[in-house]
């Protein structure tokens, strides 16, 4: 069975290229564990998009083989998302949510915008109404022909 952690924060939700040229999926980043210090990253399941491995994406945009490389890539797109959201970003101010955890890793040298641990996974809000709305934010972006 999955290891899955919980809590109630801030969520942001944005769309990201995962898979060059086209294929485009839902990402949501929060926080948790004591002042924020640990990342909860996951995608958001969709019908009509395979599941998003966060660590996997960071793979391929990063010439490191090193996976705290990834964790700091990962770290860097959440925060700089929910710094500066694009069109298409739903910034929920408090909302209830699960995540199923694929990996937990660290970042390299210590903290990294605030982390010292990243959560990926599976994610899901516990408000189906919140979900749905998220869920609407990509209704033609994937996959992009």
């Amino acid at each position: 069975m999955a290891r899955m952690i919980n809590g109630t924060s801030r969520v942001t939700i944005f769309p990201l290229l995962h898979t060059w040229p086209n294929v485009r999926g839902l990402v949501a980043y929060t926080t948790t564990g004591r002042f924020g210090i640990e990342a909860a990253m996951g995608y958001i399941p969709l019908p009509h998009v395979p599941d998003v491995y966060i660590l996997d994406v960071a793979a391929r945009h990063m010439a490191s083989g090193n996976r705290s490389d990834h964790t700091d890539w990962a770290l860097c797109t959440g925060w700089s998302s929910r710094l500066v959201p694009k069109p298409g970003t739903l910034d929920l101010a408090e909302a209830a949510w699960s995540l199923e955890v694929d990996a937990t890793s660290e970042p390299t040298g210590g903290m990294k915008y605030g982390h010292g641990r990243l959560h990926v996974g599976r994610f899901e809000l516990d408000d189906q109404e919140l979900m749905e709305q998220a869920r609407s934010l990509l209704p033609d972006l994937a996959p992009v022909t």
